[in-house]
C-alpha cells in the first residue's frame, strides 16, 4: 500500500484539514503532497491528480479518492480497527450524521469565517446567519459529549478522537481564530482539538507557510 494524500494550503485549507487529520490519527505511513492556493497553477496542479479539480485528494496506489468524508470513510477500512468510527452502533450512526452535516452544511460560517491558523481577530462579530450556525455546531458538540463522550471516558465528542472531531477540527480551529464565545462545555471541547498532536503538528505545519494576501481579512 502506497498513500498520497494531496492537500492544499494548509493554513487556508479547511477540507484538507479534515483529511490531512483524520490520515495523520490512523498512523497510517503516507506521503504529502501540498499545492498552494491561489496562484497562477494551482488548477493545472490539482488536475494532475484528479478531474474533479478540488482538494483533498487521497491516492492508494492506483485508487484516487477526491472527498473529505469520502477519504475519513475509505481510512476507516483500510485503517487500524475502531480508530475511526466509535464502536457502538448508535454512537456511530450519530458521529456519521454530525459528519454528513458538517459536509453539507454551515455555509454562513464557512463565507464568514474563513480559516486562517495563524490569525487572531480580537472583538470579531458574528453575522445572524454565521451566528446560527456556531448555535447549531455548539449543540452538537454538546450532546454529542454528553450523551457519548463523557461516559466513554473521553474528552472528544465519542470518547477518543474521531472522523467526526476531524470533520470539526477546522471549525475549532476558526472559533479559536475569531474568538468565538461559548460555554465551558464547548471551550473544553475546543481546548481538547487544539490540544490533540494531529491537530497542533497541523496547525503548526500551517504557521510555516507564506502568507496568501487574497485569504487574507482585516
Amino acid at each position: 500500500m502506497s498513500l498520497q494524500l494531496v492537500v492544499g494550503s494548509k493554513n487556508y485549507s479547511s477540507w484538507s484539514m479534515r483529511a490531512g487529520v483524520a490520515l495523520l490519527h490512523t498512523g497510517l505511513a503516507h506521503e504529502e503532497i501540498v499545492i498552494p492556493l491561489g496562484q497562477p497553477d494551482t488548477r493545472e496542479n490539482i488536475a494532475r491528480y484528479s478531474a474533479a479539480g478540488l482538494v483533498p485528494i487521497l491516492i492508494n496506489d492506483a485508487h484516487t479518492i477526491w472527498d473529505s468524508l469520502a477519504i475519513i470513510e475509505y481510512l476507516a477500512e483500510i485503517g487500524p480497527a475502531n480508530r475511526m468510527w466509535p464502536s457502538d452502533p448508535a454512537a456511530r450512526a450519530t458521529a456519521r450524521s454530525m459528519s454528513a452535516e458538517m459536509h453539507a452544511g454551515f455555509g454562513a460560517l464557512r463565507r464568514d469565517l474563513p480559516m486562517n491558523c495563524r490569525r487572531r481577530y480580537d472583538n470579531f462579530t458574528l453575522g445572524e446567519d454565521a451566528a446560527r450556525d456556531v448555535a447549531r455546531i455548539c449543540d452538537l458538540w454538546r450532546d454529542a459529549r454528553n450523551g457519548y463522550g463523557r461516559p466513554a471516558g473521553g474528552d472528544f465528542l465519542f470518547g477518543d478522537f474521531s472522523g467526526a472531531d476531524a470533520m470539526f477540527a477546522p471549525v475549532v480551529s476558526r472559533f479559536v481564530t475569531y474568538g468565538v464565545s461559548t460555554d465551558a462545555t464547548v471551550s473544553d471541547y475546543v481546548a481538547a482539538v487544539m490540544g490533540h498532536p494531529t491537530v497542533r503538528s497541523w496547525i503548526v505545519s500551517a504557521k510555516q507557510e507564506p502568507v496568501i494576501a487574497r485569504y487574507e481579512f482585516d
